[in-house]
């Protein structure tokens, strides 16, 4: 099993393929398998890499709070790269791993050649309801286990796009929830996601990136559709991509539409033509 002892913790990581770095980061609600799509697609021509956050097992499962941070996230991530003797890397991420990886790309710039954010961005507007919502959740884990998390997943609103137009896949990711951990989830919820700096925090250091940045995000992911239009407004060589009737997670739910899309990113950053980016 690859395990990488870095910062304090052990992260399980998968490197497949061979080429350009490309290492994806998992949302709140995912694993490393929640890439699978990407992974066989971009493995032809990529060395892609995946791996999971502390708190998710096979990775260290820290059992204090303070064992998680939006920075601890971060520093996590690099010293896997430096683990793994990565060059300049494509960094993707959905969620809380799209978050990490814009922040990842805000501290090391020099270590990103292009920024995928996927769902990015959620508690910048509508804090109030935001913050209430992750309580909730952590209370909910708290008192019930993981099974609260899965009935908040079936219910919330930015997922019902992927239930209804794949019952099969959104059964395989609740089934894949399951094997989380509750303790692990509530920390996060609290220490990460109700604690990170939203978009707004970010202007100055956003408006100052120059790393080619395609962001992504479903029509009917609320928390996370003004975000992007705002990252879009600050980041200099970006682009915004919005997938109609498509919710929170579009490399799960729409693969082909994902896939499509960032490979002809990933194309344009590599032949110097994306949004006026330097080659």
């Amino acid at each position: 099993m690859p395990i990488a002892h870095v910062n304090g913790v052990d992260l399980y990581y998968e490197v497949t393929g061979e080429g350009t770095p490309l290492v994806w980061s998992h949302e709140f609600g995912g694993d490393f398998r929640s890439w699978e799509p990407q992974v066989r697609y971009f493995s032809r021509r990529h060395r892609v890499v995946t791996y999971n956050h502390r708190g998710y097992p096979p990775s260290s499962v820290p059992k204090a709070a303070a064992e998680y941070s939006q920075d601890l996230l971060v520093a996590d991530l690099h010293q896997l790269i430096r683990h793994l003797g990565l060059g300049p890397i494509h960094l993707g991420g959905c969620s809380m791993g799209a978050n990490v990886a814009r922040d990842f790309a805000l501290a090391h710039p020099d270590t990103v050649r292009s920024l995928i954010l996927v769902g990015a961005g959620a508690g910048t507007v509508n804090r109030e309801q935001f913050l209430n919502g992750q309580r909730a959740t952590a209370e909910g884990l708290g008192r019930e286990g993981i099974a609260s998390l899965i009935r908040n997943f079936d219910a919330l609103p930015q997922r019902a796009t992927f239930k209804r137009k794949d019952p099969r896949g959104f059964g395989e990711f609740l089934r894949l929830a399951t094997e989380h951990d509750a303790l692990a989830c509530a920390h996060l919820a609290r220490e990460v996601m109700s604690k990170r700096k939203t978009v707004t925090e970010l202007e100055s250091g956003l408006r100052a990136l120059r790393v080619p940045t395609l962001i992504m995000v479903g029509d009917t992911d609320a928390p996370c559709v003004e975000p992007s239009l705002m990252m879009r407004a600050l980041i200099p060589h970006s682009g915004l991509l919005v997938l109609p009737d498509c919710g929170h997670t579009p490399n799960i739910e729409e693969p082909a539409l994902f896939n499509a899309h960032a490979a002809e990113f990933l194309a344009a950053v590599e032949a110097g033509r994306w949004a006026g980016a330097p080659s």
